[in-house]
């Protein structure tokens, strides 16, 4: 089962960072399988609005490999590898199964605009000036080769690694390690904490 995604392994992450993910894994979902609602607590994601949701939920099914309506641990930790070191192409081909939202193998203009909306409202720190609408249309008229309103994968892969502006953009307003950095730090202090009180009541 090494082989989970693309090439990527669990073996790229390092023991340490394995071993933090697990337990926090184990802590949250002592069933060992995240359900959609434990994701969403999982990451903090709550009150969202129906746009925000449903972008949660696609990104649920996206890192669910297996479609059995469960993140397990592999699967989790296939996901989290892939977003904080997989490859340029391998992160590109996740995004475009997160915005092909009715998976017909094309992202319409909607379907963008939709989920780039989504993502500002979970991760407010996308510093772009643009407005959804305009960065939607950008990418459109900068990508959209033969004009017929949808990106094929081949278009959106192949037209988003040429333009350096839209790669950025794009891998910065997606990029979960701000996320993880919260959790790692969850982590932490809660190390910090016990080794506190062993102090304490040594």
């Amino acid at each position: 089962m090494g082989n989970v995604m693309e090439g990527k392994t669990v073996e790229e992450l390092s023991s340490t960072e394995c071993h933090q993910w697990y337990k926090k894994f184990m802590t949250e979902c002592p069933s060992g399988q995240l359900t959609l609602y434990e994701f969403r607590q999982f990451f903090g994601l709550k009150n969202l609005s129906p746009t925000s949701s449903k972008y949660v939920e696609q990104m649920f099914e996206t890192f669910d490999f297996n479609k059995d309506g469960y993140i397990d641990f592999m699967e989790y930790v296939a996901a989290l590898s892939l977003v904080l070191k997989g490859k340029v192409e391998q992160k590109l081909r996740w995004y475009f199964k997160l915005y092909d939202a009715d998976g017909n193998g094309c992202i319409d203009r909607d379907e963008l605009l939709t989920i780039i909306r989504a993502i500002r409202a979970i991760n407010p720190y996308s510093d772009s000036p643009m407005s959804a609408e305009e960065f939607t249309d950008l990418v459109f008229s900068k990508i959209d080769v033969n004009g017929d309103g949808e990106l094929s994968l081949e278009e959106f892969m192949e037209g988003v690694q040429k333009d350096q502006m839209l790669l950025d953009t794009l891998t910065r307003s997606l990029d979960l390690t701000r996320i993880v950095r919260r959790l790692q730090n969850e982590e932490q202090d809660d190390q910090e904490a016990s080794e506190k009180v062993v102090e304490a009541t040594g």
